[in-house]
């Protein structure tokens, strides 16, 4: 089967457990704010693969993974291409390569719902935690990724939710608690993490001529986000 890919990234380690080889799926129906990947927003761009191409390279790579790594999907959005990636998943699993789909959760189908049966950890993009937030910044309803969470959660498959820190947007204390309450009787939720907003994709916008949405808000730090996560903890 083939699919549209933007990139693969051979030995990564920070999207999911372990080093990992992640997939850059082409293509995403979402217009997120912060967005650092524009580049992966058409769907008819990117390079034409087959699975079987992919895979041979993910096992090219599998040394590396030691017992935590793998290979993840990310995007663009990996569900714009369901069918592609449970194949590629497939032939790991067959091969007990752990997988990871990094995901907005935005869509869902048979296919996507497919997906999951060969899909060994989430990771799930709560971007806004107001519906009115999520439809002027991100491009759909916020009942979208919560549907999908609890169908992760239906099927027993792990989550690690990610949040990213926008300064005057997303890091006053009572969107972290919004975020907090949001989550509450999730028990496949292992990890949430804070992520800080950064600019580092301003190039790329330039290189396409569009403006990047975000670029009235400032850059978080580090500790802007570890701070958010303390505002978070204080409920746990």
């Amino acid at each position: 089967m083939t699919g549209k890919i933007h990139s693969i990234q051979s030995l990564g380690t920070v999207d999911g457990p372990g080093v990992r080889t992640v997939v850059f799926m082409q293509g995403c129906p979402l217009r997120c704010g912060y967005c650092h990947n524009p580049d992966t927003w058409d769907p008819n761009a990117g390079e034409t693969v087959d699975t079987a191409e992919v895979f041979a390279k993910i096992k090219r790579f599998r040394p590396y993974f030691g017992p935590e790594g793998g290979v993840t999907v990310s995007g663009g959005e990996a569900l714009l291409q369901p069918d592609f990636v449970r194949e590629l998943f497939a032939l790991c699993k067959n091969e007990s390569i752990h997988t990871a789909l990094d995901t907005s959760g935005c869509l869902w189908n048979e296919q996507v719902e497919s997906l999951l049966d060969v899909t060994d950890l989430a990771l799930l993009d709560i971007k806004m935690t107001t519906d009115a937030d999520y439809r002027e910044y991100v491009g759909c309803s916020l009942e979208k990724p919560l549907f999908f969470l609890s169908k992760l959660e239906e099927k027993g498959i792990p989550a690690w939710i990610r949040h990213v820190v926008v300064p005057g947007l997303t890091d006053a204390p009572e969107n972290i608690r919004r975020l907090r309450d949001l989550l509450k009787g999730y028990s496949y939720i292992q990890k949430v993490e804070f992520l800080p907003f950064h600019k580092i994709c301003v190039p790329k916008y330039e290189k396409m001529g569009i403006p990047f949405p975000f670029d009235r808000f400032p850059a978080a730090s580090k500790d802007q986000a570890e701070q958010a996560f303390r505002e978070y903890q204080k409920g746990s």
